[in-house]
């Protein structure tokens, strides 16, 4: 990851976290529904690592919250 995306990768972080949250779902859950590990999404997650997620990811993960995925990517 380039130094100068650490921000927007840290906030898509961030939102993936809030839409699970709204979903009720746990990171477990939402990782065996994606098909990666816990650790993957705990990353992804944590505002303290860095992580990058691929578009494939973020695709598969906006389908299972049934979210539009420039929802990851934009500021509101």
């Amino acid at each position: 990851m380039k130094e100068k995306y650490y921000e927007q990768y840290r906030r898509i972080g961030l939102k993936i976290s809030y839409y699970r949250k709204l979903k009720g779902y746990t990171q477990e859950q939402l990782a065996e529904m994606i098909d990666k590990n816990l650790a993957f999404i705990g990353a992804v997650e944590a505002p303290n690592i860095n992580r990058t997620v691929s578009l494939d990811t973020l695709f598969d993960i906006a389908d299972v919250l049934e979210i539009p995925p420039y929802k990851f990517l934009i500021d509101e």
